[in-house]
């Protein structure tokens, strides 16, 4: 017998009238943390720990939206191909999130949010940048629950084992004799992906205490270092996927984001005072001498 990483064979929990879906919850908790990390590392650039919270309430809902619409966009057979079900577009519970949506929307809902609070842009992502990272990494649990997004079958020690799954119910599907069903054992692409984002938030949160950054270019290493990863994992996973010139959709995807990600770093040390001229040019505002704040 292999040693191999066990897989949940149950994702939903009724609790009362409500069902409590891990893939959810996982989520959730990444969020509380990286607002919670957010916020201290707000007050360490001279704003309101507050901010945090009044942003995210803006970012929140736009990147859930934007997750929601990169995967429907990019997977659109369960929803309108055949015997598709278009109003399961809204079933967010169920999984189906991408994570490029999420960043892309997330950080317009910030942009709104921080031009109607007056926190300068730049400084409220290059403080989320690490908390974001650390919230992928505990969202992708949610994935192990649903027993999904795993990679090419395997028999090395720290294998997946991977269950047959009943998605709209939350749980393994069983046997005559009421044993979940094992599909296989397959590479934990979930645990290597979330391992590289912790990583991530780790290198980030150590540049930002040792290294002299621009305003910006921590957020833009964010959207560099991100990508480099994926790009592994994506490579290694066997799910079916839209291919262009022979290569998951996800794989371009990660070489634009991070070729992004370096126009922000490169721009930034051009731009010492970051790329507030390109993003954010908030209206005049009167002046006010520094006893007045």
């Amino acid at each position: 017998m292999l040693a191999v990483i066990p897989s949940p064979t149950t994702a939903a929990w009724q609790v009362g009238p409500l069902t409590l879906r891990a893939y959810a919850l996982c989520i959730l908790a990444g969020i509380l943390v990286a607002i919670w990390l957010t916020g201290r590392r707000l007050v360490a650039r001279g704003h309101e720990a507050g901010h945090s919270m009044d942003v995210a309430a803006y970012a929140v809902p736009f990147g859930i939206v934007g997750a929601r619409l990169y995967h429907v966009v990019t997977t659109p057979e369960p929803y309108f191909g055949k015997d598709g079900n278009p109003l399961d577009a809204l079933k967010i519970w169920e999984g189906g999130l991408g994570i490029w949506g999420a960043v892309a929307l997330g950080a317009l809902g910030a942009w709104l949010a921080c031009r109607r609070y007056g926190v300068p842009f730049l400084d409220y992502v290059d403080a989320a940048a690490p908390g974001v990272a650390i919230a992928q990494a505990m969202g992708r649990f949610g994935n192990w629950f649903n027993n999904e997004l795993y990679g090419r079958a395997t028999d090395v020690p720290w294998g997946l084992q991977i269950h047959e799954w009943d998605q709209a119910h939350g749980r393994a599907v069983t046997d005559g004799a009421g044993n979940a069903v094992v599909k296989g054992v397959f590479h934990p692409t979930f645990l290597y992906e979330a391992l590289w984002c912790l990583l991530l938030a780790g290198v980030l949160l150590w540049l930002d205490r040792r290294r002299r950054l621009g305003r910006g270019q921590l957020f833009g290493l964010y959207v560099m270092g991100y990508p480099l990863g994926r790009i592994v994992v994506e490579l290694m996973r066997s799910d079916s996927a839209h291919e262009i010139l022979g290569q998951r959709l996800n794989v371009w995807t990660s070489l634009l984001v991070f070729a992004l990600g370096l126009w922000i770093v490169l721009h930034c040390r051009r731009n010492p005072s970051g790329i507030v001229d390109v993003v954010q040019e908030p209206a005049e505002q009167p002046h006010v001498s520094q006893h007045e704040h």
